[in-house]
This record gives structure tokens, C-alpha cells and sequence, in this order.
């Protein structure tokens, strides 16, 4: 399920038949608030939250701002984009360190909220950000969640303080003060407390958070809470606010949220801003949260920033530039597409990048449908070749592509279909990679390429029109050293006029590609 779909889905239609209009009418105004009213409260987005939101909108597309803009369409958009960034907290709030290590997290919220692999996610983007965290299994009472977060700390690769086996045996408040001591004696910089969670809300709960908060004083707390959890989310964030209060907020499993009604309500009703966002089940799936970002995702504007900030931390900059100039040699081989595909993979949910491009919702159903597992398929192809098969193709006749198929555990069909692919991919990109504008199969010349293949057509000296009154005009403006063509009289391609104007044979190859 795509990042906030349907809600994405809802506003992008709105906004669609604004578009038409080239002045909005109070009714118009009127009448995309009440989508957008709808659309949210199907989020599960705040009655409260809800009104406000909507208010603030309708207020300013009725203003001057509007009446007096080119593209009020444009403008009402930008209006709502302002606005959600508002509600989602305004800035990117970071992390505050302290000023003597270690810096205390301490990690609250409900049972299920996924706090034992927040807590595995937010280590390991620490350690990748250079500091040197420590683990703390201070959830005593859940089965088996101090083994489960020494797992996950061994994934992560950063060490897990569990003094006590849990499973209702131990004392986590005396847990958490030793975990300083800890961090202080191996010079951890950073202590992660995971606490215990309930079903619900309780007094039980709170008192237990409350008492650890106090032992430890922590530099941050961290509210843990499901983005599935919908309009509880309000009442949980005010009962977790008053019982133990909280410096910020993390929004889990909004990879499987196409409601998002929590996200837009938290910071809002609780005035804390939300930190971090979880968009996976892997340990990488963890990023900062950027209400600006985020709402463009929303409004299906894309979130072009992070993309980059993904791929920045994947691709190796040298190793990028040594398969540009293969591309440009034409030594591209297998080997050097599978390292690519690995890369790719590195980066994280092939869904979730595509769906960060600008206009995403046009591609809703075809993200749906795409199949992540292609990539592992095409992995098993590759590495069933040999090394003169990866590096040269051309040698893979019938035998060898049906040794390979069986192989990887795929089809013959499949093996042709990834050499074919790659054949193609390595040729457009080596046109690219010279400076040119690759032809993509089906889509015929591109506009701005030049007629016969690139090479410039040779011009005749001399009219060829068949109308012999013509054929004289124009030889005679051509020997005068003059256009043929009325002064500011130009292209209606906006070509420009040029001696002689285009000939006879330019013409046609432009009707030819035009189709006409």
C-alpha cells in the first residue's frame, strides 16, 4: 500500500477539477473544502484537527491571494501544501544531544506501537551518523522482548545491556540507572531505553514509565505510536502526555497506512514534533521525518529530496563515474548491471522510490503490481553464468541459456528476456553517456533530433518547386542572398526563418514525423 494512498488519491482528484477554472467562485472554494474535509476525516485525521485545517484554507483561498493569482488552481494547492506542512509540525525537528555522553532515549508508547525494532532501526541510524549507541532491554515484562531486542541489536550490529532475562522477572528501573553506568564505563555515547508497553492505556503503565523517566532524566523520550491506530491516536498521545510527557514523536508502519490520520493529527493536538518515521520492516527502512517533504508525498508532488539523500548514501561516487565511461566505451557488462542492481537494492524498497517522483499517483496501480522479487530472479540469472558469459553475452547460444535457466531457477523465456533488456539498456545508455538522445523503442524520433539519423542534411543550391513562377522567386532571393520567407514571417514551430527556408525535403521528413 502506497505511503498515505488513499488520502494522496482523494486530494490529487480535487485538486484535478480545479484545473479547469480559470477564476475559483466562492462556491468553487466551498466546494474543495468539503472534499478536503472528507477526504481527511476518511483518514482517520482528528475531528478537531479536521476543522481548523479546513478553516485556515478556506480562509485564505477566499483571500486576495488567489483572486489576484494567474493559476488560482496552482495557488489553492500551494495554499493546502503550506498548510499541511503546518500541522505536520512545521520544521524538521533533530535529535539534542547532550553536552556529556551519553545522550539517554528513552523509548514510551503502547504494545504492538513496534518499539523493539524502533528502537534496533533508530541504533543503527546512529551508528551510521557516527556515534556509538548502546541498547537497553528495560521491557521486563513482555515474553521473550529482551531476547527479541538483543536479535535485533545483533542485526543492527550494536551491543544490547540486558542484565535481566525478563519475562516478568527484574526491576527496570534499576535496569535503566546501571545502563548509564554502563555507557559511561565503555564510553557509549548514545543509550537507547526500550520500556514496556500494554494493550491499553493503564495507570500501571504509566507509573512504570514515569518511574524510569525519573531514574535516568533522558535527553529525549520518544513516543512510539502506530500509524494504523487512527483516531486513538489523539487520545493515546494526551494520555502518554500527561502520564509521562514526551520531547517528540515516531510514527511506525506507515508503509501500511493508507490513512494516515495519525501523522496529521499528533503533532498537531500534542504540540510535539514528529522525529522519525518507520516505512518498513527492515532496519534501514528508517528515515528523519520533514513535514515539507511529507507533504508534498501527500499532495503527490514527490519527495525528490530524500530520493537523493537515499542514493547519496548507496552509490559510491568513483564507482559511478567508472561505469559512465564503460557505458561510453561500450565495456558495460552483466557483471557491472548486477553490482548496479545491488546498489539499487541497497537503497531500500523499489516501491517506495518510485512512489517519492513527482506525479506517483499515476503510477498507483502499476507500483501495486510491482513485483520486488524480479530483482532477486534476475540476481539468481546472472550469477548462473560464467564469467566469459557475464562479460561477453553474445557467446550465450540455446545450450547455455537453457543451463542457465535451469540453473536459477527461472525459464529460458526469462533468461532471453534479461539479455534483450540489458542489450537494449546498455545501447541507450552509451548514446547517452556521448552526449546524445537515445531513441526509446516504441516511441518513435524524439523532438529536437535532427532528420536521417543525426546526420545533417546536405541543402541544394537552388529552388525545387515545381511551380516555375516559384522556382524563379526563390532562386532569385537565394542569389540575393535573402530568405524566401516574409520578413517576420518565421516558423510556425517557432523555428525561426533561415535562407531559402526549409526545403521541400525538411518539410516532408517533418510532416513524416508528425505523422501526417
Amino acid at each position: 500500500m502506497a505511503l498515505f494512498g488513499n488520502l494522496s488519491d482523494r486530494l490529487a482528484d480535487t485538486f484535478t477539477k480545479l484545473r479547469s477554472k480559470g477564476k475559483l467562485s466562492p462556491a468553487d472554494v466551498d466546494g474543495t473544502v468539503r472534499e478536503i474535509r472528507r477526504a481527511l476525516l476518511e483518514a482517520d485525521v482528528a475531528l478537531e484537527v479536521v476543522k481548523d485545517f479546513t478553516g485556515r484554507i478556506r480562509e485564505r483561498a477566499l483571500g486576495d491571494e488567489v483572486n489576484k493569482a494567474l493559476n488560482p488552481a496552482q495557488q489553492v494547492v500551494q495554499i493546502v501544501n503550506e498548510e499541511l506542512i503546518g500541522i505536520l509540525g512545521g520544521q524538521t525537528r533533530r535529535l539534542e544531544f547532550a553536552k556529556q555522553p551519553p545522550t539517554v532515549i528513552m523509548l514510551a508508547g503502547l504494545q504492538g506501537a513496534g518499539k523493539t525494532t524502533l528502537a534496533g532501526k533508530l541504533s543503527k541510524w546512529l551508528k551510521s551518523e557516527g556515534h556509538t549507541p548502546m541498547l537497553v532491554a528495560a521491557d521486563l515484562q513482555r515474553p521473550n522482548a529482551v531476547t527479541q531486542l538483543q536479535v535485533v541489536g545483533e542485526q543492527a550490529g550494536v551491543p544490547v545491556f540486558a542484565p535481566e532475562p525478563g519475562n516478568g522477572k527484574g526491576d527496570p528501573i534499576r535496569v535503566a540507572k546501571d545502563a548509564i553506568k554502563e555507557a559511561n564505563r565503555k564510553q557509549y555515547d548514545t543509550v537507547i531505553v526500550d520500556t514496556a508497553g500494554r494493550l491499553g492505556v493503564d495507570a500501571e503503565l504509566m507509573k512504570q514509565a514515569a518511574g524510569i523517566r525519573k531514574a535516568v532524566d533522558p535527553d529525549e523520550v520518544l513516543f512510539v505510536i502506530d500509524s494504523l491506530i487512527g483516531q486513538d491516536a489523539v487520545q493515546t498521545a494526551r494520555a502518554f502526555q500527561d502520564g509521562v510527557d514526551f520531547t517528540g514523536v515516531v510514527l511506525t508502519k506507515l508503509d501500511g497506512d493508507s490513512r494516515g490520520g495519525a501523522a496529521l493529527s499528533v503533532a498537531s493536538v500534542t504540540g510535539r514534533p514528529i522525529m522519525f518515521a518507520s516505512t518498513g520492516e527492515g532496519l534501514d527502512d528508517f528515515e528523519p521525518f520533514h513535514p515539507d517533504r511529507m507533504a508534498s508525498r501527500i499532495l503527490d508532488l514527490g519527495d525528490i529530496l530524500t530520493l537523493i539523500e537515499q542514493a547519496q548514501k548507496t552509490f559510491d561516487e568513483e564507482q559511478a563515474l567508472k561505469t559512465a565511461e564503460k557505458f561510453a566505451t561500450d565495456t558495460f557488462t552483466l557483471e557491472d548491471f548486477l553490482e548496479q542492481m545491488q546498489q539499487l537494492k541497497n537503497m531500500g524498497s523499489i516501491k517506495n522510490m518510485l512512489g517519492m517522483l513527482p506525479g506517483g499517483k499515476n503510477m498507483r496501480q502499476q507500483l501495486d503490481s510491482f513485483d520486488e522479487s524480479e530483482i532477486t530472479r534476475t540476481e539468481a540469472i546472472i550469477r548462473s553464468m560464467t564469467v566469459q558469459e557475464r562479460r561477453q553475452p553474445k557467446v550465450l547460444n540455446g545450450s547455455r541459456r537453457l543451463r542457465i535457466a535451469k540453473g536459477s531457477g527461472t525459464t529460458v523465456t526469462e533468461v532471453n528476456a534479461l539479455v534483450n533488456r540489458f542489450e537494449q539498456a546498455a545501447k541507450m545508455m552509451k548514446t547517452v553517456a556521448k552526449g546524445g538522445t537515445p531513441q526509446i523503442p516504441g516511441m518513435g524520433p524524439i523532438p529536437g533530433q535532427k532528420f536521417g539519423g543525426g546526420k545533417s542534411q546536405q541543402k541544394k543550391k537552388g529552388s525545387r518547386s515545381g511551380n516555375p513562377a516559384k522556382r524563379a522567386a526563390e532562386n532569385a532571393a537565394l542569389a540575393a542572398g535573402k530568405s524566401a520567407t516574409p520578413a517576420g514571417g518565421g516558423s510556425g514551430f517557432g523555428l525561426g526563418s533561415k535562407p531559402g527556408g526549409p526545403s521541400e525535403e525538411e518539410l516532408a521528413s517533418l510532416q513524416k514525423f508528425l505523422g501526417r
